[in-house]
């Protein structure tokens, strides 16, 4: 059996991030008053937008390092990717909160590590 520390660590911590994000949702239906659904709030909606944008994203990420890694590449490199990544997430998440930077930076940093982790990948088919 193969053990693959680098995707087993950045998988639990894609867990605890989304347990944050899920508390942040919940703090903020607390707050607001809206038990199910949005109830059109905007502070709510974007709580839930960024935890929903955060599960639409980390799939990719997981799945790509856990083959790479597989595949004998850089540790240095899956783990810089990796960290990256969950630092990007979380500014990503306080920026849907009004930091417009952070989101800007967050949606940056995932949309270069897909990018960047989706070319190794075939680099690695592929020579």
């Amino acid at each position: 059996m193969s053990i693959l520390p680098i995707s087993l660590t950045m998988a639990a911590i894609a867990a605890l991030v989304n347990v944050w994000l899920s508390i942040r949702v919940g703090q903020v239906r607390t707050r607001e008053n809206v038990m199910v659904g949005d109830g059109g709030n905007d502070n709510v909606i974007r709580r839930m937008r960024a935890h929903s944008n955060y599960i639409e994203n980390t799939a990719f990420i997981l799945i790509l390092l856990a083959l790479i890694e597989m595949a004998g590449a850089n540790p240095t490199a899956l783990w810089v990717v990796g960290g990256l990544y969950f630092l990007g997430r979380i500014a990503h998440a306080l920026g849907m909160d009004g930091m417009m930077k952070a989101r800007f930076a967050g949606t940056s940093i995932t949309l270069l590590a897909q990018i960047g982790l989706a070319i190794w990948a075939l680099v690695i088919l592929y020579t």
